[in-house]
């Protein structure tokens, strides 16, 4: 019997940035989970406040994490206000720090509300360490355009039943200027302006 080979950790998302091709829209999303453990000492189930949710999904802190309270399926569901294009998705897990609460088996799923979400790639972990990369592209490598990304977690390692993931981020390609097609300005000092219009 063979051992699966592990699942080789991806760049660091913030390298896809400075390329300026893409660039993060996460905060552009309405996030909610199927559930979440609360902070100790707090007795009721809330998604903002200290403990172990949204906030902890999205706080660019490789040392907190997300950690589902219940059976799984564990959602994370990420609502656009309009259709919105992207590209890649990615997810930072470390079965060293988190062991059994490490995701083996996601599936991604995209649509326009809950009632119509299809699965576009389901994924098999081995002790991942490291960012994974998940691209949300066509057969044709054209990007996808959807109101609403859905990651389940269908199975943790070790059979274990809680889950933790530490980060997600999720990118859209940046379009070309419609003036015409200028160098792209990819160090740091030009990417913090690269919004301003």
């Amino acid at each position: 019997m063979t051992t699966p080979n592990k699942t080789p950790p991806g760049a660091d998302p913030k390298q896809l940035e400075r390329t300026g091709t893409v660039r993060e829209i996460g905060s552009q999303a309405v996030w909610s989970l199927s559930s979440c453990k609360p902070e100790p000492g707090i007795g009721f189930r809330t998604l903002h406040l200290p403990g172990f949710g949204v906030d902890q999904l999205r706080d660019d802190n490789l040392e907190t994490y997300w950690q589902s309270d219940g059976s799984q399926p564990h959602l994370v569901n990420i609502q656009f206000r309009r259709k919105t294009t992207v590209k890649t998705l990615c997810i930072y897990a470390d079965y060293k720090s988190d062991e059994s609460y490490t995701p083996s088996k996601i599936s991604v799923r995209v649509g326009n509300n809950f009632h119509n979400l299809q699965e576009i790639r389901q994924l098999e972990l081995v002790e991942p360490s490291g960012w994974i990369h998940v691209p949300l592209t066509d057969n044709h490598k054209k990007p996808t355009r959807t109101f609403m990304i859905q990651i389940a977690v269908l199975a943790n390692h070790q059979n274990g039943r809680d889950t933790h993931m530490r980060q997600i981020k999720i990118y859209t390609p940046v379009e070309e200027s419609s003036i015409g097609k200028f160098p792209r300005c990819t160090t740091i000092d030009f990417m913090m302006y690269r919004s301003i219009r």
